[in-house]
C-alpha cells in the first residue's frame, strides 16, 4: 500500500490485480497443501489492489465530495467481502471448489482492462526512495493522534466483526440450527449493507456519526443473546444482528478513511496502510478469539467478547475532543 505514495497509481494497481489473477489461477491448479499455501498468500497480497484504489479514488475527488466518493469505494469493498461468501459457497456447492478460484480470476482479468481503460494516470511527488518510504510509517504512526485513534476505532469493530462472522456459521451449523451450506450463504447475505456514512462526514457530523455506529455495533451483539438457541425467533433476531452490525462496521470505516485523507495527500497511501494493517490485525485476532470461545463456552461466550469490542471502543471515543 505506501507504494501508491511512489508509484504511478494506475501501473501499481494493475500490476498488483495481475499478481491476484495468477494467484488465483494457481490456487485452482493446486494438487497439494504447500502449493496451494504459497497461492493463498499471493492471492492476499493481490487483494491490496483495492487499498490501493481507496487513497487513489481519494486523490481524483474534490474536496466536497471526498466522504461520498471513498465512501462509494469502501462500500464496495464491503459489499464485495461479504457477497463473496454467499457466492463462493453456492459455486461450490453445484459445481467444485477450483471452479470458484477460476472464476476470480477471470474476473480479475477483466476488472484489469477496465480500469486499464477507465483509470486516468497519477505520479506521485514524493522523492522518497522505498526504504526511506517504509521507514517514514513508524514516525508518521508516532506523529498522527488522529491516525492512531481512528485505527483503534476500527480494531475493536473490525475484531467484533470478525468474531462473529467467524463464529456464525459454526453456530448455524451445529446442533442448534442444522443448516446446510446454502442456508449458510443465504445467511451471509443479511451483511450486505450499504452505509451512507461518507455523505454524512461531508455534511460535518462525524463525531455523532462515529458513536452511533460503535453504538449500533454493540446493540447487534445484544440482541443475538435473546431467543431460545435454535429457535425461529432466535434465527430472526441473528439475521437483524447482522445488519446493524455490518452497517456500524462498514459506516466507521467510511468516516476514518474521510478523517484521514484530510491530512495531507503526499502520504495517504501510508496512512492507509498504517491504519489497514492496524484493524486487520485485530480482526485476525477476534476470528482467533471468536473461535477459542465458542469451542470453550459456545455462541454465549463469543457474543459477550462480541459485545466487549465496541463497548471498549465507545469508552476510549468518550475521551475524545471534538473536533478530532
Amino acid at each position: 500500500m505506501p507504494l501508491g505514495d511512489l508509484v504511478e497509481n494506475r501501473n501499481l494497481v494493475l500490476c498488483v490485480i495481475g499478481v491476484a489473477a495468477l494467484a488465483l489461477f494457481g490456487a485452482a491448479l493446486s494438487t497439494q497443501p504447500l502449493p496451494f499455501l504459497f497461492a493463498a498468500l499471493a492471492v492476499g497480497l493481490g487483494s491490496v489492489a483495492v487499498q490501493i484504489l481507496i487513497p487513489y479514488a481519494a486523490h481524483l475527488a474534490p474536496e466536497t465530495a471526498r466522504g461520498r466518493v471513498v465512501g462509494d469505494v469502501t462500500t464496495g469493498l464491503m459489499i464485495g467481502i461479504m457477497l463473496a461468501r454467499p457466492a463462493s459457497s453456492f459455486i461450490a456447492s453445484i459445481s467444485s471448489w477450483r471452479v470458484v478460484y477460476i472464476f476470480s480470476g477471470t474476473v480479475m482479468v477483466v476488472l484489469a482492462i477496465v480500469l486499464f481503460c477507465a483509470l486516468p494516470r497519477r505520479t506521485p511527488k514524493a522523492q522518497l526512495g522505498y526504504r526511506a518510504l517504509l521507514a517514514s510509517m513508524g514516525l508518521l504512526f508516532m506523529t498522527t493522534p488522529i491516525l492512531r485513534r481512528r485505527a483503534l476505532y476500527q480494531a475493536f469493530l473490525f475484531g467484533a466483526f470478525s468474531l462473529f462472522w467467524t463464529t456464525i456459521p459454526l453456530l448455524l451449523a451445529g446442533p442448534e440450527f442444522h443448516m446446510s451450506q446454502r442456508g449458510i450463504a443465504l445467511f451471509a447475505l443479511a451483511g450486505v449493507a450499504a452505509p451512507i456514512a461518507g455523505r454524512v462526514a461531508d455534511r460535518g457530523w462525524s463525531r455523532a456519526a462515529t458513536g452511533a455506529a460503535m453504538l449500533i455495533s454493540a446493540l447487534a451483539f445484544l440482541l443475538t443473546l435473546v431467543g431460545d438457541a435454535g429457535s425461529t425467533t432466535s434465527l430472526v433476531l441473528l439475521v437483524a444482528a447482522a445488519i446493524p452490525l455490518d452497517f456500524g462496521v462498514q459506516g466507521n470505516v467510511v468516516l476514518d478513511y474521510r478523517a484521514l485523507f484530510i491530512l495531507g495527500a503526499e502520504y495517504r497511501s501510508r496512512l492507509n496502510g498504517l491504519y489497514m494493517a492496524t484493524f486487520f490485525l485485530a480482526g485476525a485476532a477476534g476470528s482467533g478469539l471468536g473461535a477459542w470461545a465458542f469451542a470453550r463456552g459456545g455462541w454465549e461466550l463469543a457474543s459477550c467478547i462480541g459485545l466487549a469490542l465496541p463497548a471498549l471502543a465507545l469508552i476510549y471515543f468518550a475521551t475524545e475532543h471534538r473536533g478530532v
